[in-house]
């Protein structure tokens, strides 16, 4: 059986006592909505069920959160016009935690002082990391759409569930595995190298998780190469590549990075078939289309798989959605409203420990028919869905097929 996690085991685990410990005025926004007429006055009479989305709307990594936030809020408006929940519009508490750890934890509580029931959120790992482990003293239902780290949901070395946490994504161990299977099942590469940000939770949970997966389906990783935050040039670790002459190159990084890499690679001659994570999301226009030749990279969400969806989105915001965030927002409000559907069945009064905990026990045991996939959850709360494989065509991602 596993363990359930306490915040103070949590807090040492993920790292982030100081992070969590710190109060300080939230940043950015904050904002409450009910989409549907009349809400204001549900909201007077307590026929409202108050739901927190919580994002980096601000910052670096903006375009991540704005696609969640995005997304979950579009679902939930969705729910609000076909009549809410059994009746009751859930009222939406919007935050902007700027990116930042400290920040992510003093939105949380704010929200909680003004009677959030469930989270969607957070987006990124580290933020992510220290609201779950924050939350956990509230046993606060929490589904992030992104955070793709391990710990956010399970604590390998005590074998410990973070038990009111889930995700919509899968992890990062997921997606190297997945990776490092397609690279050698499938596309029959036998030597691979690897160019990874050292000191970042994502790309190194994707870079050893290849790496062993690889090896032990009887491939060779011919180099491992990494950089550091802030670098700009990576033509000393490609050119040490070139010399290894791999067949293929990982490289689980961001978009922004991945476009300079790919350049550089280009520039020194390194022309092999590069592979990435979901963190490629969004490199269309920072790489030319030779660059990005019989390049594959995994996500949750291929563009054109649900019109329904990217029609609703673009009726909503007025663009096409922005990347693979903004779907798997969206089904992180749907697991939140799925658990918030059974508290309400059970007749329970929203925000007490019952409450949470049946919205908390009902996702557990659920089954999601999201649009990147219907899913369920496995013993570690996280989700049981096949992976959209994409490639690009004249600069553009498209599925190649699902693994």
């Amino acid at each position: 059986m596993k363990n359930m996690i306490s915040r103070r085991n949590f807090l040492a685990a993920a790292g982030v006592v100081a992070a969590a410990g710190v109060l300080t005025a939230c940043g950015g926004s904050s904002s409450t909505a009910a989409s549907a007429a009349g809400s204001t006055a549900a909201a007077a009479s307590g026929d409202t069920i108050k739901v927190g989305v919580m994002g980096p709307l601000s910052g670096n990594v903006s375009v991540y959160g704005q696609a969640v936030v995005n997304g979950a809020t579009l679902y939930l408006k969705q729910v609000n016009a076909n009549g809410g929940i059994n009746g009751k519009q859930i009222e939406i508490l919007t935050e902007d935690e700027q990116g930042d750890a400290t920040q992510a934890v003093n939105c949380f509580t704010k929200m909680v002082d003004e009677g959030m029931t469930a989270l969607i959120g957070d987006v990124t790992t580290t933020p992510t990391l220290a609201v779950a482990a924050e939350s956990a003293d509230y046993n606060m239902p929490m589904v992030t759409a992104s955070a793709t780290a391990e710990a956010v949901t399970y604590d390998a070395e005590t074998d410990t569930v973070n038990a009111n946490v889930f995700r919509a994504t899968f992890t990062d161990p997921f997606q190297g595995i997945k990776m490092a299977d397609y690279a050698y099942q499938k596309l029959g590469y036998n030597k691979a190298a690897v160019i990874f940000k050292k000191g970042a939770d994502y790309n190194e949970g994707l870079a050893e998780n290849f790496v062993n997966e690889f090896e032990s389906l009887g491939g060779t990783i011919v180099d491992q190469e990494s950089y550091s935050e802030g670098d700009v040039d990576f033509k000393t670790q490609l050119t040490t590549i070139l010399g290894k002459d791999p067949e293929t190159v990982f490289c689980p990084n961001y978009y922004e990075e991945v476009g300079q890499i790919l350049s550089q690679a280009e520039s020194v001659g390194l022309t092999v078939p590069f592979l990435g994570g979901d963190g490629w999301d969004g490199l269309e226009g920072y790489a030319t289309n030779d660059q990005l030749k019989d390049t594959y990279f995994c996500a949750n969400y291929a563009k054109g798989s649900n019109p329904e969806f990217e029609d609703a989105y673009k009726a909503e915001y007025g663009q096409e959605y922005p990347n693979g965030f903004a779907p798997l927002g969206y089904d992180a409000a749907k697991t939140v409203v799925y658990g918030l559907q059974a508290a309400e069945d059970a007749g329970l009064e929203a925000g007490t420990d019952d409450y949470k905990q049946a919205v908390i026990d009902a996702i557990a045991s659920g089954t999601i028919d999201g649009i990147t996939g219907t899913f369920t959850f496995d013993e570690h709360h996280d989700p049981v869905k096949q992976t959209a494989i994409l490639t690009y065509v004249d600069g553009k991602p498209v599925l190649k097929e699902m693994f």
